[in-house]
């Protein structure tokens, strides 16, 4: 019977051309009710597209995605509600309904072989009921706040993330860690080591060709230091889409790593004894074609708006660690027997630290926050990085001495939660960060030790559900 659906199937080089088209709109900040009418239009006259694939981060950085058939959405898409109350960090009970905008400009064309055919995805925003923006999603907060800049001044946020992940055997093997206590790797080979057919390699070379398509822009791949990891490197793009794209790729990895039998795994550290996976976070600021990071005879080429904008984040490193480091496992990753950068202090060469300033030129000159973990809700640690580095405290007296970052998560709520910094940056949603964090952690045992617990892993926000949460 297959025949008789005839939905859209398209090739990867169509793909990439209509998704790089998108996203140059989106760059180049075509006015939205353009793109709005022309995605309308498109999704009218292709009669091969059945559902439009909607998406929305949580609090704590977990991805929802709702299907609605695609006649429905075209007639309903300035009247669309979901239930609040069951999104861990959103609206009580009581007041369960949140409506759902969409933002056309995030628009993407998906592969049919991986995601379905005759599927498309966008972006969603969550709102309140009169229309207004929901304050707990950070998708629209980091979206304001970058509009409000470059109003203001001119500028645009730069950003790429260097996103590592782990490949292991089996579907589902996260959440099967309740039964099995263990992980069990794909290959053991190891840095820049794969040979062309084994099975991590093969992942990664199908993820890049889904990624690639999607329109990132790769530069390169490659397995990482522990056996069975990967990273997937692409271009730097403005912050909201850089944001978007790190929800993208490990949707798209997890998608891969199903289809092959296995799981693509972005805990910080679900195995001891080799590294864990960070998300290194490249960031710029421009105004115009000009790199305001750029200083060739300034210090470690970067220039003095640079350097306090590093500075500024470095100051307040203790107050947000928790926004970067948001579960129990995060805090087995900064440990620095693995290249862990858990020290607060900036260095071009030392990795240990929590910002690394790379070599580069008039384009490419950056810094590099090296201390977010892949778990982290992007939206709100790239929000909370660049809204620090323009507007936060810098330091009375230069940081001296080896001070690091907490070794557990307890230390780190009760920092941000006695932050005044927190409190002005984020209010209430502040403080239901840090009871869904205080909640998480008290299922776990209070120290980390030698052993990876079955609890940390249990109750992960990107893992766990409401039947392993009931099973306490």
């Amino acid at each position: 019977m297959s025949e008789l659906r005839d939905f859209l199937v398209m090739s990867y080089d169509e793909m990439e051309e209509r998704n790089l088209e998108a996203k140059a709109q989106r760059i180049n900040r075509v006015p939205m009710d353009k793109i709005q009418e022309a995605r309308m239009k498109y999704l009218t006259d292709e009669k091969r597209i059945k559902a439009v694939t909607v998406c929305f981060t949580d609090l704590e950085g977990r991805m929802h995605m709702l299907d609605y058939d695609k006649k429905f959405l075209l007639k309903s898409a300035d009247n669309l509600t979901f239930d609040g109350s069951s999104v861990r960090g959103f609206s009580q009970q009581v007041e369960s309904d949140l409506r759902l905008g969409i933002d056309w400009s995030a628009f993407y064309w998906l592969p049919a072989d991986v995601f379905g055919p005759g599927k498309v995805l966008v972006f969603g925003e969550v709102l309140e009921k009169d229309g207004s923006p929901y304050l707990a999603d950070m998708r629209s907060v980091l979206k304001h706040f970058s509009e409000e800049q470059f109003k203001a001044n001119g500028y645009t946020f730069n950003l790429s993330n260097e996103i590592e992940g782990f490949i292991f055997k089996g579907t589902s093997a996260e959440q099967s860690f309740v039964q099995t206590g263990k992980f069990d790797f794909v290959t053991t080979g190891g840095y820049y080591h794969s040979l062309p057919g084994d099975p991590l390699r093969q992942f990664i070379d199908t993820a890049a060709e889904v990624q690639r398509a999607m329109g990132f822009a790769n530069e390169k791949d490659h397995p990482e230091v522990a056996p069975s990891q990967f990273e997937m490197n692409y271009s730097h793009s403005p912050a909201l889409i850089a944001a978007d794209q790190v929800q993208l790729y490990k949707l798209l990895c997890r998608q891969v790593a199903r289809q092959r039998d296995m799981t693509a795994c972005f805990l910080p550290k679900p195995v001891t004894g080799v590294n864990g996976n960070g998300m290194h976070t490249n960031m710029s600021i421009s105004k115009g074609d000009t790199n305001l990071f750029y200083q060739k005879d300034g210090k470690d080429g970067i220039s003095g708006f640079a350097w306090d904008f590093v500075h500024r984040i470095l100051n307040h490193g203790l107050d947000i660690c928790l926004i970067l480091n948001s579960s129990v496992n995060a805090y087995r990753r900064l440990d620095p027997h693995y290249e862990a950068p858990n020290q607060i202090k900036a260095s071009p060469i030392d990795r240990g630290s929590m910002v690394r300033i790379p070599i580069g030129n008039s384009k490419s000159a950056r810094v590099e926050v090296r201390s977010i973990a892949p778990d982290a809700n992007p939206y709100l640690a790239i929000y909370t990085l660049f809204k620090t580095g323009l507007e936060g405290s810098l330091p009375t007296k230069p940081i001296s001495g080896k001070v690091t970052l907490p070794d557990n998560i307890y230390d780190s709520i009760a920092n941000f939660s006695k932050s005044k910094y927190i409190s002005e940056l984020l209010g209430e949603v502040g403080t239901r960060l840090a009871e869904l964090k205080t909640n998480s952690a008290n299922r776990c045992p209070r120290l980390l030790g030698t052993k990876i617990k079955t609890a940390e892993i249990q109750f992960h926000h990107e893992v766990q559900n409401q039947f392993l949460w009931n099973d306490f």
